[in-house]
């Protein structure tokens, strides 16, 4: 997290994240551990933008709405740290699809579920991934590390 100072989030996700973490960061108690106190900390004194046509104000003073996805593009090439997509497969594959991320990092958990929502469904290019890195994140999980280019 210390290499990040912008979240982004889509309209759909940003209600329920928002009150979230505002009920860890009012009452450590709620968090299921450490990391998620940590977490809630982070989100409340890094900015964050929601892309939502329809969002109409959001709770945190350090979150910006933005209705064009272009805008993420001006705002990925002003001076500073790491932009980071909190979730969401529908914002992921946008944001993809307009050639605006760099890297990903996927945290896995093997979990069959038999259905579900797709991750990368909403992405239509081919896009080449290179691993940066792996690491063992925890009881059954994993966090891969990918460089994205289109291929």
């Amino acid at each position: 997290m210390p290499q990040i100072d912008t979240c982004i989030l889509g309209g759909r996700m940003y209600p329920g994240y928002e009150q979230y973490w505002s009920a860890i960061l009012a009452s450590e108690d709620n968090a299921a551990g450490p990391g998620e106190a940590d977490y809630a900390r982070f989100a409340a004194r890094t900015p964050h933008i929601v892309l939502s046509r329809t969002l109409e104000r959001a709770a945190w003073s350090n979150t910006r709405i933005v209705r064009d996805i272009e805008d993420i593009r001006i705002l990925k090439q002003l001076p500073g740290k790491d932009m980071h997509a909190v979730g969401g497969a529908s914002l992921v594959a946008s944001l993809m699809n307009r050639g605006l991320v760099d890297e990903l990092r996927l945290v896995i958990r093997p979990v069959i579920l038999g259905a579900g929502k797709a991750l990368f469904s909403g992405v239509q290019e081919r896009h080449a991934l290179t691993l940066l890195g792996n690491r063992p994140a925890g009881a059954n999980l994993v966090c891969l590390s990918y460089a994205v280019g289109a291929s």
